[in-house]
């Protein structure tokens, strides 16, 4: 059989699958379950074995053998077997090495530790209440407790205060804090370290990690004359540094498929040498000179970010890119097997890491799906763009599912914004990595070429920017195990038979018009606002966004949730197009990160903010926005009133004594929130923000009579409440906005349950979608768009 039209041998391909599926055993939950699988495997390696017997004697008798005949399958499904038992052994060892460990043992006893350990990872700065601290993994070397001594190797991680920010990965630090157990489920870590005071530097970084140090330090200076974010995504594109990236360009990328570029990702370097070989082929570089080029693109790629072990499986998955794109699908497949088989038979966790999953389901794309969409594409294309086309179409289709479980979200211009991108890449990874060398000897020509980068950089901003902005730029998708199967499902059928829907110039054209047509028509969901609604509490994840009917085409907004995107999304359902105030009930970002959403797209009166400032690098950007936006910004006045149309809202809380303005912890904060009293069409509603009991008990003094029909339940339904307030309210509905899957287990049960038990019905936008509140004559109804 030809070359050009043998099947892919997908053998090998089957027994990474099996060893994949080793891996996700050993997470599964309870030994048990893992136990019980190394005795079915076993089973059924004996019972295949003695089965195969007969048949091998009947296919000696003169049948032809060839890859497809009954032995050879026999063996790939040995082979399988072996491969998922080798990965579930390795993993249960691994698990079983790190339960016995001694660190583990005294996280569970939160024993307080002193010892030595090594920086395996950067430092990263905290989100949430801890923002002023970092966090970053550590090997543990030695560790004394409970008036022992050990010797260990034990990976940690390590929160710590602001003052280790500048601890330089590989150094030896002194270890002096209190272990914690890690969260249930957990295996690629023994212990959570937490650590006080200024850290204590035993032994500075070797040879190898300081040389690397001056080259990121290099390729950061050649950009730093550059405004944001230019000068961060350069270095986030070259070696994954995106520290400092403004959220607002992060939910961008995330928006358009465009966030495996900031990240040290197969798929980032496996697009970045598709990138390479198009343009070595326009000058007409062929045959091993084109593998010769790509291997020297992972090494470099490699030096540069590290060799962490997200940078280690990135590289592995861009070679495996790389031979599909110099070799044919053939050897990729095989090579992919072999890739995924030796990735986790060395760390077997690696099964249940998203990373992992995206590097291999992208590459998978790119080996398996890629070709069968470039030769589609090239029988009216040229086949240097139908390649550039084929390459992001097949990552893109084959992430899809897992993208939109971890997201919620599916992406209607991925392609597109990947595949505008994508001439850009490469260029600025090249001009970035070379301003970083020869920064090293001449500073300005660094700067020169690291100017040039950020111009490359500023088109793929540009993309991400124009892309995030179109209507349907990305739909909502239910985390739900039957959507996502059900999405998968649509992603296979879509893959398999997708290239005939390119592979002429005319349905070439009218795929491009559909998918026009669905990026730039938002359609209308059924029903949804309905009519007469007067509060809506936006699905925006974990965070706050609620928005009050005014005046048609009017709205007042109420914080504006954790990114952009999704209270935009929201307000532009809503249809309202100006808002006449914006109230910041304080500056947590689940709050405020999701302000250029209102401030860029709206017309916005004026903005209401809390008077504490803190924290204070949320206060400064919202402050900075308002301003840039020219929208005056106030304190929200204690018991002022603000009317529109029927409805009529007052400031409750905090009084003018209290609290203090100054800056404080995350709970000062909180407690500092805005709480408007919104009375319209015959309702009382409470919108609480984050307000503690200590807020809540003063303002049960200050109105011991409240009463309201609507309550906006505080703090995401945290535990910490005063329930005898909340539930003498009287509310006979009770909102909680909350993220799926929340860290924090919210909303609490006892909160739900008290609030039930109360009479009030409690909607939650993390199971009902967003909540609109409406009334009618009996009082409050609900309707949630799920």
């Amino acid at each position: 059989m030809p070359a050009a039209t043998r099947p892919a041998d997908l053998r090998m391909g089957l027994v990474g699958l099996a060893a994949w599926a080793g891996g996700l055993l050993v997470a599964a939950p309870g030994r048990l379950l893992g136990a019980g699988a190394v005795l079915l495997a076993v089973l059924l390696a004996v019972l295949l074995v003695g089965g195969g017997l007969v048949t091998t004697r009947a296919l000696r008798r003169g049948r032809r053998r060839s890859w497809t005949s009954l032995p050879a399958w026999r063996t790939t499904a040995l082979a399988c077997l072996l491969a998922m038992l080798a990965v579930l052994v390795a993993g249960l060892v691994r698990a079983d090495r790190v339960a016995g460990d001694p660190v583990a043992s005294l996280a569970s006893e939160g024993a307080a530790v002193t010892g030595r350990l090594v920086v395996s990872t950067d430092p990263r700065p905290m989100a949430g209440a801890r923002s002023d601290g970092v966090f970053l993994r550590a090997v543990v070397v030695e560790v004394s407790g409970r008036g022992t001594t050990w010797q260990v190797r034990s990976p940690v991680l390590v929160l710590a205060p602001a003052s280790w920010a500048d601890v330089r990965l590989g150094s030896t630090v002194a270890l002096a804090g209190r272990l914690q157990p890690t969260e249930e489920g957990e295996r690629s870590l023994a212990a959570m370290l937490s650590v006080h005071g200024e850290p204590v530097v035993l032994e500075q970084p070797g040879a190898w990690w300081r040389a690397t140090e001056v080259l990121r330090a290099s390729l950061r200076a050649a950009v730093a004359h550059r405004p944001a974010p230019e000068r961060v995504l350069v270095p986030a594109l070259v070696a994954g540094d995106d520290a400092g990236l403004d959220p607002r360009v992060a939910e961008e990328f995330r928006a358009t498929g465009l966030t495996h570029l900031l990240a040290v990702s197969g798929t980032n370097l496996t697009l970045l040498l598709g990138a390479l070989l198009v343009l070595a082929r326009l000058v007409g570089v062929r045959g091993r000179g084109l593998l010769v080029l790509g291997l020297a693109g992972v090494v470099g790629f490699v030096l540069l970010a590290r060799t962490e072990p997200s940078v280690l499986r990135a590289a592995v998955m861009g070679v495996v890119g790389l031979l599909a794109l110099t070799h044919g699908g053939g050897r990729a497949v095989r090579g992919l097997g072999v890739a995924v088989t030796v990735l986790l038979l060395v760390d077997p966790t690696l099964a249940t890491a998203p990373g992992f999953a995206l590097s291999v389901l992208a590459t998978g794309g790119i080996v398996l799906l890629g070709p069968r969409w470039r030769d589609a594409l090239a029988r009216w294309l040229p086949r240097w763009l139908a390649e550039a086309i084929a390459v992001p179409t097949a990552a893109q289709l084959a992430c899809t599912p897992v993208v939109a479980g971890l997201s919620g979200q599916v992406s209607l211009v991925a392609v597109v914004a990947n595949l505008l991108a994508a001439p850009a890449v490469g260029p600025a990874t090249v001009l970035g990595l070379l301003g970083g060398c020869v920064g090293l000897v001449w500073p300005w020509a660094g700067r020169l070429l690291g100017t040039v980068a950020t111009w490359c950089v500023g088109w793929i901003v540009e993309v991400a920017h124009r892309g995030a902005g179109l209507p349907t730029a990305a739909v909502d998708w239910s985390t739900s195990g039957a959507a996502l199967a059900a999405l998968t499902a649509l992603t296979v059928v879509l893959a398999w038979r997708g290239p005939r829907l390119v592979s002429t110039r005319a349905r070439g054209a009218v795929s491009c018009v559909v998918l026009v047509v669905a990026v730039l028509v938002r359609p209308p969901v059924p029903g949804w606002p309905p009519d007469g609604w007067v509060l809506v509490a936006c699905d925006v994840g974990q965070g706050d966004a609620l928005v009050l009917a005014t005046t048609p085409g009017h709205a007042v907004v109420v914080d504006v949730g954790p990114e952009p995107g999704a209270v935009g999304r929201c307000l532009d359902d809503l249809g309202g197009g100006t808002v006449d105030l914006l109230v910041l009930t304080h500056f947590h970002a689940d709050h405020v990160d999701g302000l250029s959403a209102v401030l860029g797209s709206h017309d916005v009166g004026e903005v209401w903010v809390s008077r504490v400032l803190d924290p204070a690098d949320g206060a400064r950007s919202v402050l900075a926005d308002a301003a840039a936006a020219g929208v005056p910004l106030h304190p929200a006045p204690y018991a002022g009133a603000w009317r529109s149309g029927a409805t009529r809202l007052q400031v409750l809380w905090p009084t003018s004594g209290e609290p203090g303005t100054g800056p404080g912890d995350g709970t000062a904060a909180n407690d500092a929130s805005v709480v408007l009293l919104v009375e319209v069409a015959g309702l009382r509603l409470l919108l609480t923000g984050d307000l503690e009991p200590p807020g809540q008990a003063a303002l049960a003094r200050t109105l011991p009579d409240l009463a309201v029909d609507v309550l906006k339940v505080p703090h995401h339904g945290s535990s910490y409440q005063d329930l005898g307030w909340l539930t003498g309210l009287g509310a006979r509905v009770a909102v909680v906005t909350v993220g799926e899957d929340n860290d924090y287990g919210h909303p609490a049960p006892s909160v739900v349950a008290a609030l039930e038990s109360a009479g009030a019905r409690v909607l939650r936008t993390d199971t009902d979608g967003s909540v609109a509140v409406v009334a009618g004559e009996a009082g409050p109804s609900v309707l949630t768009t799920r």
